[in-house]
């Protein structure tokens, strides 16, 4: 006599607990290899720190490489995967803790070029700025530093550009904004790091707290000249930005009123929170009250002009690649070298000027 079966080969409820469990083991691995990746990438943040920012350079590479050695004996010793997570955090925690209490300081010995801050003062319709740097160069390192106080009538003032310069790779530029009166003056502000004497620029050492922040607030044939001029292997593309006059007034303003505060209270400088181009966006989010979309070229910020001109805040009257060809300033700047017109000379020929 055959006996039925209690439950057909192909019930579909013996074979879903398997499913189950191996879906329940991917979504474990896939979790895991995230948190995996985020603490590999905390890990290094913290021994790069420690590396950089311990100002004694010996006791720097002992407690990173130490840290290393700590997270490493960390996931060998112990077993039970998430206290190795949470003893990973932790330790990254204590070093960002640490690196928090790092304060910048306006007391250094400083290249002769970032040595003295400028500062405005602002009354009504007036406004003095002092201490707008014009170095006369003979190189790029053989100059001059000179400075001047100015007064410059608010009404006066009526338009913005933006410069980006390249002096490597397409992606990346140094971004500086000016701003033309009808007088004919143009004051043009550089978000810099200020070095100090034998300091050098590391783009690596940006990430850290190496570098005090300043607004470098100078005459174009200072700021302009030297990278056109003197700096080997830099190009340099001026925009007419497009926007109403006061706009540029309110952005203006918050761009002074900045270096009044850093000229007060020191800060750091961060190649990827507080740098050239992430503080433009912070004025411009000042006055509008919002921010733009995130944009992927806002971090490598090369690219930032094409996205001005997608945009719209730039001309669009041309193709963008002819547009760029005719804001190309290098041989206008080089003919125009110390003419008191410079700023003039170097826009002829500049869509929408």
């Amino acid at each position: 006599m055959i006996k039925a079966s209690s439950a057909p080969a192909d019930n579909p409820t013996q074979a879903e607990p398997p499913r189950r469990s191996l879906f329940v083991r991917v979504l474990r691995g896939i979790a895991f290899a995230i948190i995996g990746v985020v603490l590999f990438l905390l890990t290094a943040w913290a021994a790069a720190a420690l590396y950089f920012d311990v100002r004694v350079p010996w006791l720097g590479k002992s407690l990173s490489a130490f840290f290393l050695l700590a997270i490493i004996a960390i996931w060998i010793f112990l077993k039970r995967r998430w206290l190795a997570v949470g003893a990973t955090a932790g330790a990254f925690a204590l070093v960002l803790a640490w690196w928090f209490t790092l304060q910048p300081s306006n007391n250094h010995d400083w290249q002769p070029d970032v040595a003295v801050l400028p500062y405005a003062d602002i009354s009504g319709n007036q406004v003095t700025i002092h201490n707008i740097r014009n170095c006369d160069y003979r190189t790029e390192t053989d100059f001059d530093v000179h400075h001047y106080d100015k007064t410059f009538n608010l009404d006066q003032l009526r338009t913005a550009d933006m410069y980006f310069v390249y002096w490597g790779s397409p992606n990346i530029a140094h971004t500086m904004v000016s701003f033309g009166f009808d007088s004919g003056d143009y004051v043009c502000i550089s978000i810099e790091t200020r070095k100090e004497k034998g300091e050098q620029y590391s783009a690596i050492k940006g990430f850290f707290r190496q570098f005090e922040l300043t607004y470098v607030i100078a005459d174009e044939r200072d700021l302009v000249r030297l990278r056109t001029n003197y700096r080997k292997g830099e190009e340099a593309y001026l925009y007419r930005l497009q926007g109403k006059t006061d706009g540029v007034r309110k952005v203006f303003l918050d761009y002074l009123r900045r270096a009044n505060s850093l000229h007060d209270r020191a800060e750091w400088y961060n190649a990827l929170t507080s740098n050239c181009t992430s503080n433009i966006r912070l004025h411009a989010h000042a006055i509008s009250g919002r921010s733009s979309p995130f944009d992927w070229r806002m971090v490598l910020n090369g690219q930032g002009d094409q996205l001005l001109y997608e945009r719209k805040r730039i001309p669009t009257t041309l193709p963008f690649a002819e547009l760029k060809e005719h804001c190309h300033i290098n041989a206008r700047a080089h003919a125009a070298d110390k003419a008191p017109d410079f700023s003039q000379q170097i826009r002829q020929g500049v869509p929408g000027i």
